[in-house]
């Protein structure tokens, strides 16, 4: 029952995230979208303009009732936007909710769906069979953190809470949750939390400081400017970019904070005479052990993100000292070693608190 009832607990959150209220909307769209297949494509209109093309792809496509009709996709010269169909494609059509409305309907995007649903049922099969029950509540986790971002943090931040402390909250509950799920009501648990806690605080801090000094306004983010105009020019573009440092580095302080607690659980384990000096000794050990391949896995994560952009300054020739002073390098910088430096901080929190904890625990370490 130990084990069970958490996870049946996470499960029913889960279950009431799933039908909260989301993010408010601005506008009613009345028309829905389905799967059409893609049966003839006139390409006649478009417009090569170097390696891009522009202009409109007439497409006829089958709807799901049998119907051909016809379709438009409009190509902007965009690559990152636009999409180009042939015979046979899966296309997402708009159609109308009335379906009175005359002429072409608008082909959205590549049908995607079953290949996202396929690809995650095969990454939960996997998980289960490796990982057993330990991995099915690894499972519950992901789902948790999937719909506290999508059902809390999202529609918070769209109401106008603060962002930063809006995703610290969020934080803490997923690492809470997540903490206690996998190593139960116990002195791992909580050391775990409590030093993984610290460090998301001090990159909070950091984060606030750092984005002042070196005028990052968070403008930097893909679909910025594109939400401003969406109906939210109140947002604060600045502590939103804040709360996405705070969010992106969460699972690597989580993963380390669990790392080092477990590690001085297991050292006091078998040997119970060792004091609070010795645990925290072991615990730093074991921090930097770790820490240098974490740090690198966060440097890994953000650059290969912006690699394309990376690769345009090396082709250009530019300068260090330029890269460096660029809009969007400093802001991938900012992510990176605030990141980092919260991350580094974990482990002498962790290890602190887990000496701490531990120390005290005579008998039975895991209570």
């Amino acid at each position: 029952m130990r084990r069970i009832v958490p996870a049946a607990v996470l499960a029913v959150a889960c279950v009431a995230l799933i039908f909260a209220p989301g993010p408010r909307r601005l506008a009613d769209d009345s028309a829905c979208s389905v799967r059409a297949t893609v049966v003839e494509v006139d390409n006649s209109s478009l417009q090569l303009h170097g390696f891009l093309e522009f202009g409109t792809q007439h497409l006829m496509v089958r709807l799901p009732d049998g119907r051909v009709v016809p379709a438009e996709n409009e190509l902007r010269a965009q690559m990152e936007l636009d999409k180009k169909f042939k015979v046979g494609d899966s296309a997402l059509v708009v159609v109308p909710a009335d379906d009175k409305e005359e002429g072409a309907l608008v082909a959205r995007d590549h049908w995607r769906t079953g290949w996202c649903i396929a690809l995650f049922g095969a990454f939960c099969v996997l998980l289960c069979v490796f990982g057993g029950w330990t991995g099915a509540k690894a499972l519950f986790s992901f789902a948790f953190s999937c719909l506290a971002v999508w059902k809390l943090l999202i529609p918070l931040v769209l109401r106008g809470w603060h962002a930063s402390t809006v995703s610290f909250l969020t934080v803490a509950c997923l690492t809470g949750v997540i903490m206690y799920l996998v190593a139960g009501w116990s002195r791992k648990a909580f050391a775990a939390f409590a030093g993984s806690m610290l460090g998301v605080a001090a990159s909070l801090a950091l984060a606030h400081l750092v984005a002042r000094v070196m005028h990052v306004n968070g403008a930097t983010m893909p679909y910025a400017q594109q939400l401003l105009y969406s109906g939210y020019p109140f947002l604060d573009l600045q502590d939103v970019f804040i709360g996405a440092i705070v969010l992106a580095s969460s699972g690597a302080v989580m993963d380390l904070g669990m790392d080092i607690s477990a590690g001085v659980c297991e050292v006091k384990l078998h040997n119970a005479s060792l004091g609070f000096r010795e645990l925290f000794l072991s615990g730093l050990r074991i921090g930097r052990a770790v820490v240098g391949t974490m740090t690198t896995t966060l440097l890994l994560a953000y650059s290969g993100g912006y690699i394309a952009l990376l690769m345009v300054f090396a082709a250009q020739g530019t300068r260090l000292f330029d890269i460096l002073s660029s809009t969007l390098v400093s802001a991938e910088l900012v992510k990176t070693l605030v990141g980092s430096f919260g991350l580094v901080l974990v482990a002498p929190f962790t290890a602190f608190v887990s000496a701490a904890v531990f120390s005290k625990a005579s008998s039975d370490v895991k209570r």
